[in-house]
């Protein structure tokens, strides 16, 4: 089984979108778990990496996300 090229910062659409409404999530942990945080709500989970793997429909690109600016 091979281990998907992710790395800590980078963006991912799951299958199912948030409670909130959102689908985007940004990578914070990698490892047997895959620690994300919901781009909208900062609401934070963990997955095991399987499970992760299953539920996960594609990775965004870097340029796609790099320009954008988190308001706060």
């Amino acid at each position: 089984m091979e281990i998907l090229p992710l790395q800590i910062g980078d963006y991912v659409v799951l299958r199912k979108p948030h409670a909130c409404g959102a689908n985007r999530w940004r990578v914070v942990r990698l490892g047997a778990d895959v620690g994300l945080v919901c781009t909208h709500c900062d609401r934070r989970i963990l997955l095991p990496r399987d499970e992760f793997e299953r539920r996960l429909r594609r990775r965004l690109p870097r340029e796609e996300t790099e320009g954008e600016v988190s308001g706060g």
